[in-house]
């Protein structure tokens, strides 16, 4: 199953500057204002936030903690954040297809992290607004929907509500509508979103959900061709044979968790029997 509909050619180089040339000279103009090596060099020196945010004042991060009286390290992640956020939604808002699409799929995997983020601290009974601060701002939706999956209730119809929410409501509905018919098939009796949560353990569900995404933002890629094919393909085998091997290691359910390699590469390695330590797993990672 795939969030996305058909996806548009990305055009030839006749219609390129027309309808991505903008959004290129944005891309440039972000990746101009990297930090460099000697940039890094001085942040290594400093020995108080003052004097890192002194070291900024000459880069692209002159003015993104212009505002703040008490610097801590949590302040500082949030505003670097805050500030990729809003270069993410400004070249979002001047894509057009493909690149719109493919700009979304980039935000899936933080929206995936978020809904689970809520799950499992509703279901430990943490608060909403507790919840809702965690979230990474890379994968927020509308807030009334944020709001409304931590506040179900522990009954049949909370669990009901839930399901619709999360399926109607957010972007990755599709992913978690695929999941659960996939469980009601292996669980048997658990075709109830209740069932699923309380027989599935919220890590396995959310390694299932990347599976399912990390497959389809493959799917995506190489119905673009070209250049994004050949190098988000590549980027996307890494990221899931990486976690194919943290799945490994940490002795998940890795026949049903662990995303399948999508360019067909060798067979993943056998899950390590739990008698057999972490090292035994070198000599099976070659292939990859």
């Amino acid at each position: 199953m795939s969030v996305a509909t058909d996806v548009m050619d990305a055009g030839g180089i006749g219609t390129f500057n027309l309808e991505h040339g903008f959004p290129e000279a944005v891309v440039r103009g972000f990746r101009s204002g990297l930090l460099t090596d000697y940039d890094y060099h001085h942040l290594t020196q400093c020995e108080t936030l003052e004097d890192m945010k002194m070291n900024l004042q000459e880069t692209d991060y002159d003015q993104f903690m212009s505002n703040e009286q008490h610097i801590t390290p949590a302040s500082f992640r949030e505003k670097a954040l805050q500030k990729l956020v809003q270069e993410m939604d400004f070249l979002r808002a001047h894509a057009v297809e493909p690149l719109a699409t493919f700009l979304d799929y980039i935000s899936y995997e933080f929206m995936i992290d978020n809904v689970m983020l809520l799950l499992k601290g509703t279901l430990s009974g943490r608060s909403a607004n507790e919840l809702i601060k965690q979230c990474n701002p890379l994968g927020l939706f509308k807030e009334s929907t944020m709001r409304s999956i931590p506040t179900f209730e522990a009954s049949p119809k909370g669990y009901a509500d839930l399901y619709q929410t999360v399926l109607i409501d957010t972007p990755v509905g599709p992913y978690f509508s695929q999941y659960l018919e996939d469980s009601a098939e292996h669980l048997g009796d658990a075709s109830e979103m209740r069932n699923i949560l309380e027989e599935v353990q919220i890590e396995v569900i959310k390694n299932s959900l990347h599976k399912l995404y990390l497959e389809d933002f493959y799917r995506v890629t190489q119905a673009i061709g070209g250049e994004t094919a050949n190098f988000m393909g590549h980027l996307i085998m890494l990221r899931a044979d990486r976690m194919a091997i943290n799945i490994t290691v940490n002795r998940y359910f890795f026949p049903p968790c662990s995303p399948s390699s999508p360019a067909g590469s060798p067979s993943p390695p056998q899950r390590s029997p739990p008698s057999l330590p972490p090292s035994s797993l070198p000599p099976s990672l070659p292939p990859f």
